[in-house]
This record gives C-alpha cells, sequence and structure tokens, in this order.
C-alpha cells in the first residue's frame, strides 16, 4: 500500500486510523456507562441525557465543531484551564481530532450498546444478584459477556464513523497536512487541485472499503448478540 498511495496519501491514512483508534478506545468507558445508564436506569433528567447523547447526530457538524473551538480551543473556557493547568492543548492538534471524532461517534456506540444491553432479561442479572454475586460482579460475568457482541458493534461502529468525520474536525483542527489532515480533509484537498482526482479517487476507494467493512460486521456481530441472549 505504501508504493500505491504517495507519502501525502499514506499521512493522511495513517493519520484518520490513529485518529479512529484513540477516539474508539477514549469513549468507549464512557459508552459503556451511558448505555447502561439509559437502559437500565430511570432517574431525574434520563430524557435530556439522552438528547445530549444523540445531539451531534441531528446538529450540523461544522456547529458542532464551533462548539468544540468555543469550549476547547486555546481561548475556550475549558481549553484556556486544560493549557494553563495541564499544558493539554486540543485546538488544531491531532489530539483535537480526537476529541471531535470521538464525539461525533458516540451516539452510534451508545446505541448499538444500549439495544444490546435492553435485549438482556433482568432476571438473568436478579438471579445471580440472589445468589450473592455483588452487582459489579454481576455485570462483569454476566451482563458483559451477553452484550460483548453488541459492544464490538458499537466500537466497530464509532471507529468507521470516526474514519470518516469531516465537518466537526476541520471546523476544530483545521487541516494542516501531516497534523490533522484525515482521510475526508484529504480528499477535499485533493478535490480542490489540478490533477488531484486521481488521489482522491484512491482515498475515497479506501474509505468504502472501511465503511462497508465496518457495516458488515456491525450487522453480523449484532446478529450474534441477539442469538445469544436468546440462547439460539
Amino acid at each position: 500500500m505504501a508504493d500505491w498511495l504517495s507519502p501525502a496519501e499514506w499521512d493522511a491514512l495513517r493519520l484518520s486510523l490513529r485518529v479512529s483508534f484513540w477516539a474508539t478506545l477514549v469513549s468507549l468507558p464512557f459508552g459503556l456507562l451511558t448505555a447502561h445508564a439509559l437502559a437500565r436506569w430511570r432517574f431525574p433528567g434520563h430524557g435530556l441525557l439522552n438528547g445530549l447523547v444523540h445531539l451531534p447526530l441531528v446538529l450540523p457538524p461544522v456547529v458542532t465543531g464551533y462548539l468544540l473551538l468555543l469550549t476547547f480551543g486555546r481561548r475556550g473556557w475549558m481549553g484556556q484551564w486544560l493549557d494553563q493547568w495541564f499544558g493539554i492543548v486540543f485546538a488544531f492538534r491531532w489530539t483535537g481530532a480526537v476529541l471531535a471524532a470521538a464525539i461525533m461517534a458516540f451516539p452510534l456506540m451508545v446505541r448499538a450498546i444500549r439495544l444490546s444491553i435492553e435485549a438482556v432479561d433482568p432476571r438473568l442479572e436478579q438471579a445471580a444478584g440472589t445468589l450473592g454475586a455483588s452487582p459489579p460482579w454481576v455485570w462483569a460475568t454476566v451482563t458483559l459477556p451477553l452484550i460483548l457482541p453488541g459492544v464490538i458493534a458499537g466500537a466497530v461502529l464509532a471507529f468507521a464513523k470516526a474514519m470518516g468525520e469531516f465537518g466537526a474536525t476541520i471546523t476544530f483542527v483545521s487541516n494542516i497536512p501531516g497534523q490533522t489532515q484525515t482521510l475526508p480533509s484529504a480528499i477535499y484537498t485533493f478535490l480542490q487541485v489540478p490533477g488531484g482526482e486521481a488521489s482522491a479517487a484512491r482515498l475515497v476507494m479506501i474509505s468504502v472499503v472501511v465503511a462497508m467493512s465496518a457495516l458488515v460486521a456491525s450487522e453480523w456481530l449484532a446478529r450474534r448478540a441477539m442469538r445469544r441472549v436468546q440462547g439460539r
């Protein structure tokens, strides 16, 4: 692949894989907690939390990126505090691309995991509890094994979404070659310059393959999770 792609194309692909991996890994614990809260708990603000989780799906990605810039930019209330006390900078850095991709992919991850949790019969968890198992142990030994295919499916979908994220990323971290230029940003750039159509086409092909593979894998894992819960 290194011979098939130019150095600029390879840099964009490598950065996209890096951003998508960290976006998925960092958001997974929060996705598990949020999905469990939405599926199993009833509390004031349940609907508000559900709305906030899914908000990136309905907001224009550019709006999400602008809100991230206002919040986590160097002059943003959170970004200024992180920079001053911890030296952490998100705006116009690859770490900012991770943050933007994670937020945009988070709803897909939570939805897949939540559906898996809701498919588990609560009586199985209650039965384990009556045998003396603590709630964390019940979750780790009963719930998690049953929802694991759904968790993997959610992670795969989030990874694919992060690979294709463009609007929020380019608004928050710009389009800097070798630093914040991911696959979608590189495709956009190549389409703006004469003779860049071939490079754009190669990257589009890679994007389609990744997206289709993620969708197929997610569907297969979701069906497997359902069969496992139903004991087939």
